[in-house]
């Protein structure tokens, strides 16, 4: 089991900027991917961007290629959302997810979930 702590969000300006982080502790040594999923109002989880933790897979939803940018700190078991050109439909609350299957794919839910966190964009 992985253990999931997530820090950043908050409100924004649409156009602006903010940054994720997810700190990854406990059976780190099985993890094969983070990533994040995100949830508005209404509407189901959605996937946003993963990595593989040695770097070799990335992957990003339609909606936010271009404009963020997953990396990840193997050494510290931490990845990082970059969120440029946020907009107002990039308004959910994010959560952070790894797992420990190398075949992940973005149709799969992770299957470790941090606490999640809020993003708020305004026009």
């Amino acid at each position: 089991q992985v253990q999931l702590v997530e820090s950043g969000g908050g409100l924004v300006h649409a156009g602006g900027s903010l940054t994720l982080s997810c700190a990854a502790s406990g059976r780190t040594d099985i993890t094969a991917v983070m990533g994040w999923f995100r949830q508005a109002p209404g509407k189901e989880r959605e996937f946003v961007a993963a990595i593989s933790v040695i770097g070799t897979a990335i992957y990003y939803a339609d909606s936010v290629k271009g404009r963020f940018t997953i990396t990840a700190d193997n050494a510290s078991h931490t990845a990082y959302l970059q969120m440029d050109s946020l907009k107002p439909e990039d308004t959910a609350v994010y959560y952070c997810g790894a797992d420990f299957r190398w075949g992940w794919d973005p149709n799969l839910p992770f299957g470790s979930w941090g606490q999640g966190t809020q993003v708020t964009v305004s026009s």
